[in-house]
């Protein structure tokens, strides 16, 4: 078999190994891919692994040794599963591998929000305690999440996992998701309609795929339905919200913080609106990049292999 990877920096950057998906076939590492070289690169392959770089219709037309496409990743619409599909390629992802990180981050955004840790520490390395009259000082409100009511806007295992961090917390959890699962209520956690989400969370945190239907979802319309002074939390897909929209929400303090891990168009632009708001926490879309995660991705991804070569698919999406 010959394997080739066509991004292979961003699940290894050096700090793990490949070694078992070298044991499994004749394995070619690239750190990245540009678009122009794709197909020269896949085209006698017959396992190819990506994360990020997209493989269209015409690719998968056109390198036609490909026997199965391996996400390194959980989302896979880089991928045109449908093409792949009609060629017969399964498609296998990377599910659950990041659950707790992307919980993780998720607190770290919003305590961040709440503490401004990063803003102080910079402040006193720079002088300003050894300057102060007082024996403390803050420069931002500070605030306290006790009571507090969290808006989970789906409610995967990501969304239930921070679920249960605010909850050791002292926080109400409001749930919305399209099942509308009574069954998942517990005290201080209610499922609730995303009307009723809006307006009564303190804290909003998006934990959802990025659909047609729900592309755009924090826009002008929805954040004018929030309370003054919401919070917003988003380490899921950046095209959930307009981001124009939010950068004036948040010059204008209707909201009053985001914490965002992920923004539409990835590096972004210059340009981009939220770089320059108020109040806004933007980390480069690393919730999922511990180390610890890192390798279980690349331990389900070796069993994808494996179980591909074996004949017996496992976390198919096509």
């Amino acid at each position: 078999m010959k394997i080739v990877i066509l991004d292979g920096h961003t699940l290894n950057p050096g700090d793990i190994s490949w070694t078992e998906i070298e044991q499994l076939g004749q394995l070619t590492v690239y750190d990245r891919t540009p678009a122009e070289l794709i197909v020269e690169r896949i085209g006698d392959a017959d396992i190819v692994l990506t994360n990020k770089t997209p493989l269209s219709q015409q690719t998968i037309e056109q390198c036609r040794s490909i026997k199965m496409i391996g996400v390194l990743a959980t989302g896979y619409n880089i991928v045109d599963v449908k093409a792949a599909r009609q060629r017969d390629i399964p498609v296998c992802n990377v599910p659950s591998y990041s659950t707790m990180a992307v919980a993780q981050l998720s607190t770290a955004l919003l305590l961040e929000l709440c503490h401004h840790v990063g803003e102080h520490s910079s402040d006193v390395r720079s002088g300003g305690w050894s300057k102060s009259i007082d024996f403390c000082y803050w420069h931002s409100s500070l605030i306290e999440l006790m009571g507090k009511k969290l808006g989970l806007i789906g409610y995967g295992q990501i969304g239930s996992a921070f679920a249960k961090i605010a909850l050791a917390m002292g926080m109400e959890v409001l749930v919305y998701t399209p099942s509308q699962k009574k069954s998942i209520e517990q005290p201080n956690l209610h499922v609730v309609t995303l009307d009723q989400l809006l307006a009564e969370s303190d804290v909003i945190s998006l934990h959802c795929p990025l659909t047609e239907q729900n592309t755009g979802l924090i826009n002008q319309s929805n954040i004018a339905k929030m309370k003054n002074g919401v919070m917003l939390i988003n380490t899921s897909r950046g095209g959930l919200i307009v981001e124009q929209d939010l950068a004036d929400a948040l010059n204008s303090g209707k909201v009053a913080g985001a914490g965002l891990d992920v923004l539409s168009v990835e590096p972004p632009s210059e340009k981009n609106p939220l770089l320059n708001a108020r109040n806004c926490i933007i980390t480069p879309h690393i919730a999922w990049a511990p180390k610890e995660a890192r390798l279980r991705l690349m331990e389900i991804t070796v069993n994808n292999l494996k179980h591909f070569i074996a004949g017996k698919l496992q976390n198919v999406v096509n």
